[in-house]
């Protein structure tokens, strides 16, 4: 695609703009703009998402870990009924402590 005035070809968009409401992160933004640290509010955004992808993807690997050592681990099973059954045992005993706590 080129440009009317000058024959440039020029970069289509490869996204859309968006609007965001940040409420309080706005400040947050807003003083990373000031720092100089970021150009636009839409490289904050991006770092931000870079950020939030780094994480969730850090969370995932985590749980994949747990899990491969879940399955890898050789003990007996605990049915599910026994399970249960200390939960509640535990809930009354918490239920029993708070009666008498307050």
């Amino acid at each position: 695609m080129a440009s009317p005035s000058n024959n440039v070809p020029t970069p289509m968009r490869t996204s859309k703009p968006i609007t965001v409401t940040l409420g309080p992160q706005q400040t947050s933004l807003e003083a990373r703009l000031n720092s100089g640290a970021y150009g636009s509010a839409s490289e904050v955004m991006r770092a931000a998402l870079r950020a939030l992808d780094r994480e969730e993807a850090a969370l995932d690997e985590i749980l994949r870990r747990k899990v491969e050592v879940s399955l890898a681990d050789q003990r007996p099973n605990i049915p599910a009924e026994d399970v249960f059954a200390r939960l509640r045992a535990l809930n009354s005993e918490q239920i029993a402590a708070d009666v008498r706590d307050a």
